[in-house]
């Protein structure tokens, strides 16, 4: 059978049976006497060790048929589950993640799996752990691997490794071995650099080039590299030079987490999506008796195919037209009052609003694919450092284009594991402060207005303001002076700033700092952004906000002298009509009483420097615009209609344009700015 044509959808349904079993795993840590949740654990690793088999991954299949034998006794209630036995299915599961990835990025998914091999054994033969120590290869979790490369490499390599790798390169980091009685090491050194120069292109080196010619390093070296030859090719080529006893080669993935989090990526890591027809029915999951039917099944079964999302783009541009000039003819439509006319042109509304929906929704990827993965994360963090952690997730179903998707996943591990490893503090430094031992870190997302907001919020020892401004103005982020001004708020954002805590890895001020301008740097190139609340004891809240990038929205259309604005409906609270001595004063601003709420008026007339429309007018127009929790009343001249329009950008000659996030061209040729109720409100 030829099994390259079944590769991505064994790659996608592993990539799934892992999922499952990291959830499960998870459950069942909370709940060790459920056996229903091992057998669901066990019917995942018994389909994919049938499918491994098939495919000819002999490694992968031999680590989960190993660990399906453990299952097998714990689900027939012959050995109790334990912390000590979940860890080593854990690091199973890991390790099965490594190969599959490896598969997916064109290796042979080979793996010295021998040592977690032997553990599970032990467990099998009834032989106590206590005394072992998984060996660190085996239980390194996946969050240090994919920081390990984020902190590492500087944003010049970061870049060169990710252009690289869309242009077909694969990229490594080669951990070189030399003989203990090796004489000549800088000349070994030599060698291997002379044949990896030859095969691709070296990205950095640790130690540094210069300490590896003067031999001021162990035996050990690490090269990062990109080649478009496998790792198997480099690895044999390496090994020819004499004296050199092992050569350990790892996939850079800088990737990672998005991909792990991310269950619809493709193994090829070409940017696509999947469609998925409604009317389709999954392949029920079912024991067969070979798995070659197994996945012939999946493959032949599926209802799904995969577009270039470059395809996506394209056919969303013609639809952007169309919508223009739908909104033309509704336009002519009502100025010539023709019945025939009015109805083609309802009809045509009708079905290409059902149409824009459907190209909308491809695009559209619930959050969830980036959060399900960090609950496994986080267990091994707080487990490494003996804290107690509960964490909460919110709003996992808030969906995001998949643009947005695949970008978040590093910034958001940078933020959990500085609000685990530094925020929230030792259980025996919360009894004393008086807080229960489990710190509390909350992982949330929701729709405000045409933005999501994704938030990481713990209840740990918050920002020390004192502190952070003693390293900023050390540092030459801001003079004493500047810094005698600044609020709370401003001074938390200071952490984002690039070198606040650039020249040590952990910084002293409340753990916070370390890696966060690339948090910040990484979200406003996505068009978002990043706001800081704390209190000092009491927790910490970071807010990222991002856009939907729908380019197509609804809006409220409303006139200031003459000129034509619009307002995204996400937005907007209602519409209201006052009295102009219904407005009051408060703190030497104008306000109204909006449901018992003070909510503060903004003249946009005044925002966008035009005449004062209202003075000479018993009432005036206002639009209630909604940002989270807090609120404002714009002040407009009169009110349109609701619109579809679609959002066209001002470009890059007027990004900075305030309170305009966009334009577009209306049914009658005219221009109207998108108003920005965000900026206006913060």
């Amino acid at each position: 059978m030829e099994m390259n044509q079944y590769l991505e959808v064994f790659i996608e349904e592993s990539k799934e049976h892992l999922q499952a079993c990291n959830e499960k795993l998870l459950e069942l840590e909370k709940n060790p006497s459920d056996i229903s949740i091992v057998n669901d654990i066990f019917r995942s690793a018994h389909t994919l060790k049938g499918m491994s088999a098939t495919m000819g991954y002999e490694d992968l299949a031999s680590l989960t048929h190993q660990m399906e034998n453990v299952l097998d006794l714990i689900r027939n209630e012959k050995l109790s589950v334990n912390a000590d036995i979940l860890d080593v299915v854990f690091a199973s599961v890991d390790d099965l993640e490594e190969m599959v990835f490896s598969i997916a990025e064109g290796g042979d998914g080979k793996k010295d799996v021998s040592k977690v091999v032997e553990l599970l054994k032990k467990i099998e033969k009834g032989e106590d752990l206590t005394s072992e120590s998984a060996p660190e290869a085996v239980v390194t979790n996946e969050l240090n691997q994919s920081s390990r490369v984020i902190e590492d490499y500087d944003d010049f390599e970061y870049t060169v490794i990710n252009q690289s790798k869309e242009q077909g390169f694969h990229a490594y980091e080669l951990t070189i071995t030399l003989r203990e009685d090796c004489l000549l090491k800088a000349a070994r050194v030599f060698m291997v650099f002379e044949i990896l120069e030859n095969s691709g292109e070296v990205i950095k080196s640790i130690p540094s080039v210069d300490l590896l010619e003067e031999e001021k390093f162990d035996s050990k070296f690490t090269v990062a590299f990109v080649t478009k030859e496998s790792s198997d090719d480099i690895k044999n080529k390496v090994m020819k030079v004499s004296e050199i006893e092992d050569v350990q080669v790892h996939i850079i993935d800088t990737s990672r987490n998005n991909q792990t989090q991310n269950q619809s990526q493709s193994s090829t890591q070409e940017n696509e999506v999947i469609l998925n027809d409604t009317n389709s029915t999954k392949v029920q999951e079912q024991e067969v008796k070979t798995a070659s039917k197994q996945v012939a099944a999946a493959a032949t079964s599926s209802k799904t195919i995969r577009v270039n999302i470059e395809r996506l783009d394209i056919l969303m541009n013609l639809f952007e037209e169309l919508v223009i000039d739908r909104g033309r003819l509704e336009s002519i439509s009502k100025e010539l009052n023709n019945n025939e006319l009015d109805e083609t042109v309802e009809r045509m509304s009708r079905i290409s609003g059902d149409l824009q929906n459907i190209i909308l929704n491809m695009r559209m990827v619930p959050v969830e694919t980036v959060f399900n993965r960090f609950p496994r994360m986080i267990r091994q963090l707080a487990k490494d450092l003996n804290k107690k952690i509960n964490l909460e997730i919110v709003g996992a179903e808030t969906e995001l284009d998949r643009t947005v998707i695949d970008e978040i996943g590093d910034p958001l591990v940078h933020l959990l594991r500085n609000a685990i490893d530094h925020g929230v503090e030792m259980p025996d430094v919360r009894m004393k402060n008086g807080k229960p031992e489990e710190g509390n870190v909350v992982l949330r997302a929701y729709h405000s207005g045409n933005h999501v907001f994704i938030e990481i919020e713990d209840d740990g020892a918050g920002i020390s303001r004192e502190r952070v401004l003693n390293k900023a103005i050390d540092r030459g982020i801001v003079t004493p002076q500047v810094a005698s001004t600044l609020t709370d708020k401003q001074v938390y954002e200071l952490i984002l700033a690039s070198g606040f805590s650039t020249a040590d890895k952990i910084s002293d001020i409340s753990g916070r700092g370390v890696g966060l301008d690339v948090v910040k740097s990484t979200i406003e190139s996505l068009g978002g952004t990043v706001d800081i609340d704390a209190q000092e004891g009491k927790g910490s809240l970071f807010s990222i906000q991002l856009p939907l990038t729908l380019s197509i929205i609804s809006v409220m259309l409303v006139e200031l002298q003459n000129e034509k604005y619009a307002i995204p409906l996400s937005s907007i609270i209602e519409t209201a009509v006052i009295k102009k001595e219904e407005i009051l004063h408060a703190h030497n601003q104008k306000v109204i009483d909006f449901r018992g709420k003070i909510v503060p008026l903004v003249f946009l007339s005044e925002v966008f420097e035009m005449a004062d429309t209202v003075k000479n007018e018993d009432f005036v127009s206002l639009i209630i615009v909604r940002k989270g929790e807090k609120m404002a009343a714009l002040v407009v001249d009169s009110f349109i209609g609701q619109q579809e329009i679609v959002l066209k950008s001002l470009g890059n000659y007027l990004n900075s344009v305030f309170a305009i996030s966009g334009a577009t061209i209306l049914g009658d040729g005219q221009v109207a700015l998108i108003v920005d109720c965000n900026s206006l409100i913060k």
